[in-house]
């Protein structure tokens, strides 16, 4: 069993940036492509950004091309999504997820979730 910890989140005006954590515990060897989805209310959850193992390869939701970045320490196994120029929109819960695919996955079928971490971008 794999467990996943978001922290890093808050309230940012509009424009700011804030950087979001992951902490995988437990059983985490053979986990290795993750990523983090966010769900604001009255939305389905959605795809924000993806990372293989390596860091070699990621992947970005239109909405947030270039204004986010995800990166990964496997060494403290945490994953990390960077946020800048931050709008109102950007407002929703983020959720980090893990997967033992050898890959980027950008859908909506991660093994292991976190509880998610609030994100609120004022005006």
């Amino acid at each position: 069993q794999v467990q996943l910890v978001e922290s890093g989140g808050g309230l940012v005006q509009a424009g700011g940036s804030l950087r979001l954590s992951c902490a995988a515990s437990g059983r985490t060897f053979g986990t290795y492509a993750m990523g983090w989805f966010r769900q604001a209310p009255g939305k389905e959850r959605e795809f924000v950004a993806a990372i293989s193992w390596r860091g070699g390869s990621t992947a970005f939701a239109d909405s947030v091309k270039g204004r986010f970045t995800i990166s990964k320490d496997n060494a403290k196994n945490t994953v990390y999504l960077q946020m800048n120029s931050l709008k109102p929109e950007d407002t929703a819960v983020y959720y980090c997820a893990a997967d033992r695919f050898r890959g980027v996955l950008t859908t909506d079928e991660y093994d292991y979730w976190g509880q998610g971490t609030q994100v609120t971008v004022s005006s």
